[in-house]
């Protein structure tokens, strides 16, 4: 572990990016493979790698927005706009992981909807909804774990989270036609 420590503390930008970009782009061949229950990727190989590039340059936009929103968190107790409690520990990590969801995550899921749409060369918002909603009911709680970690791991994890999520809407979301 000691390699994947310093490779993420020398390399911060390049790691995020390495890592979301094959993690993120193995999340999406997961899901489609669930869901079509044929082992393929969803998209032609330019667009898929697209879509790796498109993933790799979210981890960059996560591993900003991570720092700034733990930034944004100091502030607020700082400024005595949160309690106590979450200075630290579990209160700490839910903080962070509220704050991030709730002013970070929709923007970065509207952004990432953008990239695929112009790499897919449509205009579509649909089932933007349903990935709103997994703000609440999958991020926040898979976040506060991500945030309770020493901060080396977290960007992996997030990414580790985007596979997590694949499988999940795989497994839950019907194929066109098959509802």
């Amino acid at each position: 572990m000691d390699w994947y420590i310093s490779w993420v503390t020398s390399q911060p930008l390049t790691s995020a990016a390495i890592q979301f970009g094959i993690l993120g782009t193995l999340g999406e061949i997961i899901s489609h493979t669930l869901r079509t229950k044929k082992i393929g990727v969803p998209n032609s190989p330019l667009e898929m790698l697209g879509k790796m590039f498109a993933w790799a340059l979210l981890g960059i936009i996560i591993k900003y927005g991570f720092t700034m929103m733990k930034g944004a968190v100091v502030a607020l107790i700082d400024h005595n706009l949160l309690p106590a409690f979450c200075a630290s520990g579990i209160g700490w990590a839910f903080s962070v992981s509220v704050i991030t969801n709730v002013f970070f995550g929709p923007q970065m899921m509207y952004f990432h909807r953008v990239e695929d749409n112009l790499i897919l060369r449509r205009w579509s918002f649909e089932g933007i909804e349903t990935a709103l909603k997994t703000l609440v009911w999958f991020w926040i709680p898979a976040h506060t774990v991500t945030f309770a970690l020493p901060k080396e791991f977290q960007i992996g994890l997030a990414a580790l989270w985007s596979v997590a999520l694949g499988i999940i809407l795989g497994l839950s979301i019907k194929p066109k036609g098959k509802e």
